[in-house]
């Protein structure tokens, strides 16, 4: 297993560093600068801005700036929030985004799950073709169509739950947590489907019906690691799926979290800010996967056999 382990952040560390130069060469490739603004300033203060920022240097030596305080844990100062670094912005929204994704995940999992096993047991029949229904319905639609439409039933027409901010209430976080869901609920279910209808008709668990097991205990006992197998492989893109949709989700919901900050960032040209919500993105997601990775290697060893077997 560790060697296993090792190997996956073997890989891990060049497409870390595959994102890093991808985000710092296309960013300075929109047009424009960080310090520009409607009314144009001297040109000795823009060449101090510059000067300071090292933004007058050839972009190779920026670029290695770069890489040196990354490998030192800095992000950098952001051009736009005065007196905050990056560090500072992604500490303060992180806890925010955290919660709204894990919120997510824990729903699209839960409600996935069900109805993913109740179409199966159910197959071709009325509960299977609703299900099925609903899930393709979650899959067309995106979900920053989704949040408004959310908010205008049960925000603005039922006045049921806030359309927007975040609180300690749970009321808050109802809207932004569900639209945020919804696609991966669809997802999970499609794929638990599938994958229990395959499991059912495996020959151990023609055995154990022939012994006299029951249904429940069949389904949690036998058949269950089997179904999730699937599911667990599909963590990590469902997760980064769930991240990226945060970014939309927390502008719509006004919610202060990591997206909110990439957004204004990016429209202010925030280079620093931008790279750093970028990389650090980047980074969860690729622990995430080495999670998942780590996760199905031990709920199927053949997982690790094959691995070993391809190094020798």
């Amino acid at each position: 297993m560790l060697a296993y382990t090792l190997k996956r952040l073997a890989t891990a560390i060049p497409t870390l560093l595959l994102i890093v130069t991808l985000a710092f060469f296309l960013i300075r490739l929109a047009p424009g600068g960080p310090f520009d603004r409607e009314r144009p300033i001297p040109a000795e203060i823009a060449a101090n801005i510059d000067a300071a920022y090292h933004l007058d240097e050839p972009l190779p030596m920026q670029y290695l700036h770069y890489l040196g305080n990354l490998l030192r844990g800095d992000f950098g100062p952001s051009f736009k929030y005065q007196d905050y670094t990056v560090t500072e912005l992604i500490r303060a929204g992180f806890p925010v985004s955290l919660k709204l994704g894990g919120m997510a995940m824990g729903l699209a999992l839960l409600v996935g799950l069900l109805l993913g096993t109740v179409a199966a047991l159910r197959q071709n029949r009325l509960g299977d073709y609703l299900v099925m229904t609903t899930a393709m319905t979650g899959i067309v639609i995106p979900n920053f169509v989704m949040a408004p439409l959310l908010g205008l039933i049960f925000g603005v027409w039922l006045g049921w739950l806030p359309v927007g901010g975040w609180g300690d209430s749970l009321r808050y976080s109802v809207l932004p947590v569900v639209a945020l869901a919804l696609p991966q609920i669809a997802y999970i279910a499609r794929m638990t489907r599938a994958s229990l209808i395959e499991v059912l008709q495996s020959p151990w668990i023609r055995t154990a019906r022939a012994k006299g097991l029951s249904l429940p205990r069949i389904l949690l006992r036998h058949a269950a690691p089997a179904t999730l197998l699937p599911v667990i492989s599909y963590l990590g893109p469902a997760t980064a799926a769930i991240i990226t949709g945060s970014v939309v989700i927390e502008q719509i919901f006004g919610i202060p979290g990591i997206g909110r900050h990439f957004v204004q960032g990016a429209l202010n040209r925030d280079y620093t800010l931008v790279m750093g919500v970028v990389v650090f993105y980047g980074a969860l997601i690729i622990l995430l996967n080495l999670v998942v990775d780590l996760l199905y290697a031990a709920i199927d060893p053949r997982i690790r056999h094959a691995a070993a077997g391809r190094e020798s």
